[in-house]
């Protein structure tokens, strides 16, 4: 029966010695861990990694006057990166808008051919070929506009299906996102 308990005690001790051992290194025993090995995020987006599309969103807000337009980006590079953050607009000759984020910024990983999205929302030209801003304002229309996003650079596009035509040199964005918005 002592050797039974010596052992049954060394057991104990050698498994309390492992228990004190994980608290203080935070590695579980029976797992390794390269020394100076971390967990890296990816690095952002660069501009050159991304290919970049626009087009009229399906469901725009609630309300009259007010457009919306979908913005994907999409990973065309080898590696995973990061894009976060409510992008900057600037209308084709360099007319920047004002830009009212909504919403919360998280990061989102973008794996190699994977997608992200903004959505922007707008005050509409009103009418037919005259249009007129409900404000008064001058209505502007851009073949193409800059979308820039924070460490991932800015891209000029068209949309897919018109021109970019809106009032008050405003928009509203969402912060990039994993979920495509409608």
């Amino acid at each position: 029966m002592r050797h039974s308990n010596g052992i049954r005690r060394a057991a104990l001790a050698t498994t309390a010695v492992m228990a004190v051992a994980a608290a203080v290194t935070g590695i579980l025993p029976g797992t390794a861990m390269a020394a100076g090995t971390t967990s890296t995020p990816p690095p952002a987006c660069p501009a050159s990694a991304l290919q970049v599309s626009a087009w009229q969103a399906a469901h725009p807000p609630v309300g009259t006057g007010t457009g919306a337009a979908v913005v994907q980006f999409t990973n065309v590079s080898q590696k995973t990166c990061v894009l976060k953050g409510f992008p900057t607009v600037t209308g084709a000759g360099n007319t920047p808008l004002k830009v009212t984020p909504t919403g919360k910024a998280a990061a989102v990983t973008v794996r190699p051919q994977g997608k992200a999205w903004v959505k922007l929302t707008f005050v509409q030209v009103q009418g037919e070929g005259d249009g007129y801003c409900v404000s008064g304002n001058t209505p502007a229309a851009y073949p193409t506009m800059v979308i820039g996003l924070p460490n991932s650079g800015k891209h000029q596009v068209a949309l897919k299906d018109g021109w970019w035509a809106q009032c008050d040199n405003k928009v509203t964005a969402t912060p990039v996102s994993a979920v495509e918005p409608s």
